[in-house]
């Protein structure tokens, strides 16, 4: 089994910034793609930013030029840099893996609890 854990959320004033850090621990031989989401109240969960084994970002367009996923594989971590938020930007944030496990080399995908940013005005 596989947990992963995220912290670095709290509330922030409109143009302030945060750092979402989310670590993967158990059962991992490697750990392919991570990514975030974010469901704010009401809405459905909707993707944020992915980040591949090979460090390749993507980012969904309401967060291109303020947010930046990067990754630390010796720690099994993603980060999520947060720049320029809005009060758009406050809801739940999830991290998500996706994790090769070492007998069965058989690929899961796992979440995390999740982490509240709120954004005021």
């Amino acid at each position: 089994q596989v947990q992963l854990a995220e912290s670095g959320g709290g509330s922030v004033q409109a143009g302030g910034s945060l750092r979402l850090s989310c670590e993967a621990s158990g059962n991992i031989f490697s750990i392919n793609t991570m990514a975030w989401f974010r469901q704010a109240p009401g809405k459905q969960r909707e993707w944020v930013a992915t980040i591949t084994s090979d460090d390749i970002p993507n980012y969904a367009d309401f967060v291109k030029g303020r947010f930046t996923i990067s990754r630390d594989n010796a720690k099994n971590r993603v980060y999520l840099q947060m720049n320029s938020l809005k009060p758009e930007d406050t809801a739940v944030y999830y991290c998500t893996s996706w994790v090769r496990e070492p007998t069965t080399q058989t690929v899961r995908n796992y979440w995390g609890q999740g982490t509240q940013v709120t954004v005021d005005s």
